[in-house]
């Protein structure tokens, strides 16, 4: 673009900042913006940046798209039609669609109405997904399908409440890894950044993840130590914060607190975190795991400043309460014969 600048004024005063926050991520930051600095020196991102606004926002492209990540405005005027209806639905005492309160509806009298949830803002964005071009998460490998295969074998003849072990680490209130904890959900969206001399921290308010980041660049460890959330090492790039996440646990879900089947030890989390202006930070996610996909995908998220949006902890299930519970229930509906 000739002139970023007079491009930034359009972008932020005609389709407002996260309508173009794709093509500005694109073309990285603005040549006359350079984020702050720390008093030790580094490019300041502190703060918090909650993902609220994205929720709505799908994963994966509509494949009719195709390599488009921008809705035009017959689209994007559907899509707030869609939030307004749903915001419609939220102010109700219960879901309209289901006035009979059907056990387990959202809005029945069996749970709380949706005025709770978090629904974010109608977006251009048509996916997270910015490469492959098209938006969608590449196929597996033959080896991910054979072993995804093979779970789902073992699994078979069990019950889903046979034992704690077939419930998943979401349910068990573990963890959502490190993609599960940062993708826009339905509630608890805040991450921060803290920052100190050699260290990064990286918080995510789901499952309340801390990741201590140091840049000093010491390697991994070996091999054999793997964790929920991996192990993250990272440095500078001018600007932009890079950083690498290997030891994964195998038994973490591809993406997303349940998604995308298991990983291999051999994944590879590369995320670059700039910040493009005052209030707007790009966050990419890189996946590359080469015996779980046929390639490498990334995920972008521009992510808007907001320090009155608070972190709170996200306390699951108190003491694993509904884990219990689902456990006990499938025992009594045994003695029951049924």
């Amino acid at each position: 673009m000739a002139n970023p600048r007079l491009h930034r004024l359009v972008c932020a005063f005609v389709i407002g900042l996260f309508a173009c926050s794709a093509l500005l991520a694109a073309q990285g930051p603005s040549k006359g913006y350079s984020p702050p600095r720390t008093p030790w020196g580094d490019p300041d991102l502190q703060g918090t940046w909650p993902g609220t606004d994205l929720v709505g926002v799908p994963l994966q492209r509509d494949p009719k798209l195709g390599t488009r990540n921008r809705l035009t405005e017959e689209e994007f005027k559907a899509r707030q039609e869609q939030f307004a209806k749903q915001e419609a639905t939220d102010e109700a005492d219960f879901d309209p669609d289901h006035p009979a309160g059907n056990p387990g509806d959202v809005g029945s009298p069996t749970s709380p109405p949706p005025h709770w949830l978090e629904r974010g803002k109608p977006q251009y964005i048509a996916s997270l997904i910015v490469d492959p071009p098209d938006g969608r998460i590449p196929p597996n490998t033959a080896e991910a399908q054979q072993r995804n295969a093979a779970a789902a074998a073992a699994r078979r003849g069990r019950g889903p409440a046979d034992s704690y072990t077939d419930r998943s680490l979401y349910d068990r209130c573990i963890t959502r890894g490190v993609a599960g904890s940062i993708l826009p959900v339905i509630y608890n969206n805040g991450n921060e950044i803290v920052q100190g001399p050699g260290y990064v921290v990286l918080r995510n308010e789901m499952i309340h993840e801390s990741r201590v980041i140091p840049l000093d660049g010491r390697p991994h460890p070996g091999r054999g130590v793997t964790m929920w959330m991996g192990d993250s090492r990272g440095h500078w790039d001018g600007d932009t914060l890079v950083v690498e996440t290997t030891n994964f646990d195998p038994r973490t879900a591809g993406i997303g607190a349940n998604g995308g089947g298991r990983i291999s030890e051999d994944l590879t989390i590369t995320e670059r975190i700039t910040r493009v202006a005052p209030d707007l930070l790009v966050w990419r996610m890189t996946f590359d795991d080469p015996n779980t996909w046929t390639r490498p995908f990334t995920i972008e998220l521009p992510l808007r400043r907001d320090d009155s949006y608070g972190m709170f902890e996200y306390a699951c299930h108190e003491g694993n309460y509904a884990l219990r519970n689902i456990l006990s229930a499938a025992r009594a509906e045994e003695r029951a014969g049924r």
